[in-house]
């Protein structure tokens, strides 16, 4: 089936759209409860059942497969970790493509691979369904809020028909092109957070060393050329030695990995990145793989010989 075999994709109304959700991790839960109170029919599934609790305890229905989700709904929304499990979900024998009709759109917010979205569109096409990838940033308070930033990639039609969802989601939506490109613009995001997580967490551990006071530091900088999401929203984290999660370090591993490998196929040279991650990697090896991004202190720390460990004073 050709693009022009498809079905036109019908625009989302709550009233008439049944929506499917898999993966229900600390954004996904947080953006299914936003489509219930929206009113949109909800179809669950994920890895366990357990971490859906609070989204079933709302009303979702729960299926026992992302194939059986897709069978009971209009709009499929992934969100899942590693792209295996993309594949997994999409393309596998119990996988959401093997249960859709022609018509239906499929909407992957996972952060992964360019290739497995242009993969996924083109077994999607030959089974007249439309295929998006929107992946996001903005955090795990991003999404409670409704304010994240959502890069897609996809057919203009399709992304006009699920825009009353993503409007739930985010207050920056663009549209960046065809089926690959939303994941490529979602790397640049994480190349800016990889570059700018360095400078706030070498900042707080110069600023400690040096007797300054973090909130006064906090308080000089931000109004200035320094300013950023980072500085704002991870900093006081970091300031409270709080290194729970709002953005696992192991996920942003997977992406920046992601986004050195496309870049070494397209002949560029990422050194800031690669020192990033090789960072990360040292988080991940002091076993903080699970906690947040902001926890890249630690592993600075590490490096200057002030193990002051994960909940030691924020100085």
């Amino acid at each position: 089936m050709t693009t022009r075999d498809r079905p036109a994709p019908r625009i989302a109304f709550p009233s008439d759209t049944r929506v499917g959700w898999i993966g229900a991790g600390v954004m996904g839960a947080a953006l299914c409860h936003h489509l219930q109170r929206a009113r949109y029919r909800l179809t669950l599934h994920s890895r366990t059942r357990a971490k859906g609790a609070s989204i079933l305890a709302a009303g979702a229905t729960w299926a026992h497969s992302p194939r059986a989700v897709a069978e009971h709904t209009d709009i499929v929304f992934t969100m899942v970790g590693f792209p295996h499990e993309v594949r997994s979900v999409y393309l596998g024998e119990q996988g959401l493509l093997a249960g859709t009709r022609p018509g239906m759109i499929v909407v992957d917010m996972t952060t992964t691979e360019p290739s497995l979205a242009r993969q996924i569109e083109t077994v999607a096409e030959e089974r007249g369904v439309w295929s998006i990838d929107a992946p996001v940033s903005g955090g795990d308070v991003g999404a409670k809020n409704g304010s994240l930033s959502i890069m897609v990639g996809g057919r203009r039609a399709a992304v006009q028909a699920i825009m009353p969802i993503l409007e739930l989601f985010g207050r920056k939506i663009v549209h960046h092109g065809e089926n690959g490109l939303g994941q490529q613009a979602k790397l640049c995001n994480q190349i800016v957070i990889a570059g700018t997580m360095i400078g706030v967490c070498e900042a707080l551990l110069y600023c400690s060393k040096a007797g300054l006071e973090s909130d006064r530091l906090l308080e000089s900088i931000r109004g200035g050329a320094a300013g950023c999401w980072t500085l704002d929203h991870l900093a006081p984290r970091i300031q409270r030695r709080d290194f729970e999660a709002g953005f696992f370090v192991d996920h942003f591993l997977k992406d920046m990995a992601i986004a050195l490998e496309e870049s070494r196929r397209m002949g560029l040279c990422l050194p800031g990145l690669a020192s990033v991650h090789r960072l990360y990697q040292t988080v991940q090896e002091l076993g903080h793989g699970r906690s947040g991004t902001q926890a890249l202190l630690l592993a600075l720390e590490h490096l200057s010989g002030q193990d002051v460990g994960a909940t030691g004073p924020a100085g």
